[in-house]
């Protein structure tokens, strides 16, 4: 139990640190609002509109939502996604997940080796890791996209509805760049390794890739890219909620530690998988973009997270500053 608290922790870290890093490049307005809270939603969304409209957003009147909006904004955030990761700012990011999954990489056998035996050896940690593998692989994202655009129909609730769309934009978005990035690093799953941490076989032939998927799939990570997109987008809708953030940490933790005692990911998957489904969640509920420096009251909270090797095993030291 406390392995697997401990655990939890991390990925909760991880996912914190991910979301420090990804908001600390988010682009500032200059449109004369700059000092106007826009994370969020306003609480009239769902009230006083006329249910006989396009859906409007909060951030600017005249952007509309559609039923195929959760498709048609998708090249848009993927330019988005580019046009923000490529700017001189964005490098410490891109260090900061560079080294940490180098970090995580050192001690990715031995890590596996602890999460393999557990699996094994516990009926009871198969069957939850299972449960909560089964979370991730994208039919629950998109059911729960149903539930809110179900209820918003039901309701006339219109943030509901612009939720469960942007949870399908946000998944479908994010969990392309996934895809595109697995089919060129070619690292090794854990349960069909061939080498301590994986083999990287970079620009596979896509033919033997479709043949042998557990060989070439691992890096980044889908599960838990698309699991952290879900969370934000529901967070970034309901910031009254403040209880969202914890809860999908945690569960996306609970995702990524059931991967790994599955054999399908190793840790060092992680970092990237969380700072692309943080992005894009951020993309998708923020269309017309998002203002950090006017947020009244807004305190940073910064984690650092290294791995450890000792004399009685590996693990991970967390430090928080808030």
């Amino acid at each position: 139990m406390s392995r697997l608290l401990c655990i939890i922790v991390l990925f909760g870290g991880m996912s914190l640190t991910m979301a420090e890093f990804a908001r600390a490049q988010e682009p500032e307005r200059d449109d004369g609002a700059s000092h106007q809270v826009v994370r969020g939603v306003a609480a009239s969304d769902s009230l006083g509109d006329d249910p006989g409209t396009p859906l409007r957003t909060t951030l600017n009147p005249d952007t509309t939502l559609r039923w195929y909006s959760m498709l048609t904004n998708i090249p848009g955030d993927w330019m988005r996604y580019i046009g923000q990761k490529t700017r001189g700012s964005s490098v410490p990011e891109w260090l900061g997940i560079g080294v940490l999954t180098a970090g995580l990489i050192v001690t990715d056998d031995a890590t596996y080796e602890v999460s393999d035996r557990w699996y094994k050896g516990s009926k009871a940690v198969s069957d939850v890791s299972d449960f909560f593998v089964s979370l991730g692989d994208g039919k629950s994202q998109f059911a729960l996209a149903g539930v809110f655009g179900a209820y918003g129909l039901i309701a006339d609730d219109h943030r509901a509805l612009r939720t469960g769309s942007q949870i399908v934009q946000a998944v479908l978005a994010s969990g392309t760049v996934v895809q595109v990035l697995k089919h060129l690093t070619g690292r090794e799953s854990p349960f069909v390794r061939s080498s301590p941490t994986g083999i990287w076989r970079f620009f596979p032939n896509q033919i033997e890739y479709h043949k042998r998927v557990p060989a070439f799939d691992a890096f980044p990570s889908g599960h838990i890219c698309t699991a952290l997109a879900t969370v934000v987008v529901i967070a970034e809708n309901y910031p009254e909620s403040t209880w969202i953030r914890p809860v999908g940490y945690v569960l996306s933790g609970l995702v990524g530690v059931g991967m790994v005692n599955r054999g399908i990911h190793w840790y060092s998957d992680y970092p990237l998988g969380l700072a692309i489904g943080y992005a894009f969640g951020m993309i998708a509920a923020h269309p017309e973009g998002i203002h950090l420096g006017g947020l009244s009251g807004h305190t940073e909270t910064r984690v650092s997270i290294a791995p450890t090797v000792g004399d009685n095993g590996v693990g991970f030291s967390l430090s928080i500053a808030f």
